[in-house]
C-alpha cells in the first residue's frame, strides 16, 4: 500500500506536466482563433462611384480630363486601402492611383476617393463606354465595379470664359449650374461659390479676404460633363 501511494506521488509531477502543456497549447490555439478572426480578410466596398467629364482650358483649347471618384470602405479602416485603378478593357487603357496620390473627400458621411487629372496620352478625345474600377487594400483583397461613361462627343454648350475688371467679374457661361472655385496666394483652395448672378461686384460676393485669385466651374449635371476655366486675379484690378 505504500509501494502503490508512493508510486501515485511520484506520477503527478508528470501528469502535472502533461496537463500545463495541454492547456497552454490549447490557450495558444484560442488566441489565435482570435487573432484570425480579428484579422481576416475582407474585400473592400466600393457601392457607388461616378465618371465626370471635365473640359479643361489650355493655350491650344479645352482639352478633356476624367473626374473619376468611388465611395471607399473597408473594415480594417480606409488608412488599409493601397490601390485604385481604372481600365478601359476594350481599348486596353489602365490608369493607376496609389494611397499617396488619390484625392480624398467626405460627402454627407461617406468618404470618396479618386482624382479629377486622368488623360490619354497627347490629350487625345477620351474613349466612351464600359469603364472597370478595381479598389484593393493592403491585403491583397479587391472588389470592382463596371461604370458606363457615354458623355456626348461634344460639349452642350461653348467653353464658359471668366473675366474680372476694375472689381467687377463676369462669367460668360450657358452651362445651367455655375461656382467660383476660391484660392490663396499660395493657390491653396479656400472655399467654393454659387453662382446666383453671371456678372456682379467682386466685392458683393461672401469671399473671404485670403482669397487672391477664383477660377469658374460651369457643369452640366444631366450629362456629368464640367468646365474649369483659369484662375483669375481678384486683387488690383
Amino acid at each position: 500500500m505504500v509501494k502503490s501511494l508512493l508510486s501515485g506521488i511520484a506520477k503527478r509531477p508528470e501528469e502535472y506536466y502533461i496537463h500545463t502543456v495541454k492547456g497552454l497549447f490549447f490557450s495558444i490555439l484560442v488566441i489565435l482563433l482570435l487573432f484570425s478572426a480579428s484579422c481576416s480578410r475582407s474585400e473592400p466596398g466600393m457601392p457607388f462611384g461616378f465618371i465626370e467629364l471635365v473640359y479643361y482650358q489650355e493655350s491650344s483649347g479645352p482639352v478633356e480630363r476624367f473626374s473619376f471618384f468611388v465611395i471607399s470602405e473597408d473594415d480594417d479602416g480606409l488608412e488599409n486601402l493601397a490601390e485604385l485603378r481604372l481600365f478601359h478593357d476594350r481599348e486596353g487603357l489602365r490608369w493607376v492611383m496609389k494611397s499617396d496620390d488619390w484625392i480624398s473627400y467626405e460627402k454627407e458621411g461617406q468618404t470618396w476617393i479618386g482624382s479629377r487629372s486622368i488623360a490619354m496620352a497627347g490629350n487625345e478625345t477620351l474613349p466612351r463606354g464600359q469603364y472597370r474600377a478595381v479598389l484593393i487594400n493592403k491585403g491583397g483583397e479587391k472588389t470592382e465595379r463596371a461604370f458606363t461613361f457615354d458623355a456626348p462627343a461634344n460639349s452642350r454648350f461653348p467653353f464658359p470664359l471668366l473675366s474680372i475688371a476694375e472689381g467687377r467679374y463676369r462669367a460668360d457661361s450657358r452651362y445651367p449650374e455655375n461656382k467660383f472655385v476660391c484660392y490663396d496666394e499660395q493657390g491653396n483652395f479656400v472655399k467654393t461659390l454659387p453662382l446666383t448672378s453671371l456678372a456682379g461686384e467682386v466685392s458683393e460676393l461672401d469671399i473671404p479676404a485670403a482669397v487672391k485669385t477664383i477660377a469658374l466651374w460651369a457643369e452640366d449635371p444631366e450629362y456629368l460633363t464640367s468646365a474649369f476655366t483659369n484662375m483669375a486675379s481678384i486683387r488690383g484690378n
